[in-house]
């Protein structure tokens, strides 16, 4: 059976991903924090931008190219960094690097991921970005983004929005810790999950090495603390000038929600930014990432790049983003969806849905550039 027939929607993968992962996994990959009404606000704010669909435009044939600093892209669609990611999939960076250099859209390294940048940078090639969870240490700073570079990432992403650990409530009663520590609830879980577990033994247990070879755990850490969080800091402002000047890419900020914030990175040479709730895993108070991106866009002006993540499903999410002031669209939990459902096969098909929405919907929309969607916007539902 086509994967088309079985699985046509980020929902069909995402249903199935629940059925072929443990039960800890699932919690990790799928939970956001609090109550998670982030999650339906980004999901309800999403579904409220509406678009006139055209009419008596004659032949329409999408074109969906992307021009984003400064490099090519099949489509204005990227792969968001995803921690632990070798914990929700076995070898889940190097099948989404892979798939990313083969589709031509970038691919975001976590710092906290279960593989090192001297292993996926090469597998990315120059679709890899690399993101940065700020370490207090200078020297540890220095050292990652020299690594990173060499590795071949030219493009950085400062993650700002992760000032200290998020509850996520979900996990602890899953007693997931990172890195995972095996429990008999757990263990009967990984049984009924056979192509998880094998896959597991093939790659090992997934761990934090980038950041282990820059700190050895007390073996009496609290289980909510890992390598990522014990050498994490707060960063401010001197902070992002240290990194900027440190970093001879483009740099992208990360997490930014306030246009206020956004001007001032614009002025202190940041690249671009990104729009960002975290998905809901960081803070149950914020506001939908789409709601902010408006005010943003106009506060940094038509020209300067924008990135937009957070809750993104459909070709026709990508589309709103677009038509509200972003660049360019990212998703994190969806290609692990994708690769929970089918495996190595997973991204690719994802991938395929999306574009095909898109360009479906662009037709309806008789635009053939996704970058004009903003031209076919019809007033938002009141709320």
């Amino acid at each position: 059976m086509h994967p088309d027939q079985r699985y046509p929607a980020l929902t069909d993968l995402k249903s199935a991903c629940r059925k072929r992962v443990p039960h800890f996994v699932w919690e990790y990959v799928d939970s956001a924090t609090g109550t998670e009404s982030v999650k339906g606000r980004n999901r309800a704010a999403l579904d409220s931008i509406l678009f006139n669909p055209a009419i008596l435009r004659g032949p329409v044939t999408p074109d969906l190219g992307t021009r984003f600093l400064g490099r090519d892209y099949s489509c204005p669609i990227g792969i968001a960094p995803v921690g632990m990611s070798g914990l929700i999939w076995p070898g889940a960076e190097a099948l989404l690097a892979d798939m990313a250099q083969t589709c031509r859209i970038p691919y975001s390294l976590s710092t906290v991921a279960t593989r090192l940048p001297e292993e996926i940078g090469p597998i990315a090639g120059d679709m890899g970005w690399f993101q940065l969870y700020p370490p207090k240490d200078p020297e540890i700073r220095r050292d990652l983004l020299a690594r990173a570079r060499r590795s071949g990432f030219e493009t950085l992403v400062l993650t700002v929005d992760v000032p200290g650990p998020s509850r996520r409530e979900r996990q602890l009663r899953a007693q997931l810790a990172i890195p995972p520590k095996v429990t008999p609830t757990m263990l009967a879980q990984i049984a009924l999950c056979p192509a998880w577990a094998f896959g597991t033994l093939r790659h090992g247990p997934p761990r934090l090495r980038l950041m282990e070879e820059y700190l050895k755990l007390d073996g009496n850490a609290p289980s909510t603390a890992h390598a990522g969080y014990l050498l994490r800091a707060a960063p401010d402002w001197d902070y992002l000038h240290a990194v900027r000047q440190e970093w001879d890419g483009p740099l992208v900020v990360k997490g930014v929600l306030d246009p206020d914030d956004a001007t001032r990175l614009r002025d202190a040479g940041v690249q671009a930014i990104w729009v960002s709730n975290h998905a809901g895993r960081q803070f149950d108070g914020a506001p939908a990432a789409i709601h902010c991106l408006p005010a943003i866009r106009a506060a940094v002006g038509p020209e300067f790049p924008l990135i937009c993540d957070s809750g993104l499903e459909t070709g026709l999410d990508i589309l709103r983003v677009l038509a509200l002031g972003a660049d360019f669209a990212m998703l994190g939990r969806g290609w692990h969806y994708a690769l929970g459902a089918l495996g190595a096969r997973g991204p690719a098909h994802l991938h395929n849905i999306l574009t095909e929405d898109m360009k479906s919907c662009m037709m309806q929309m008789g635009i053939t550039r996704a970058q004009n969607a903003a031209t076919q916007l019809a007033h938002a539902p009141e709320s």
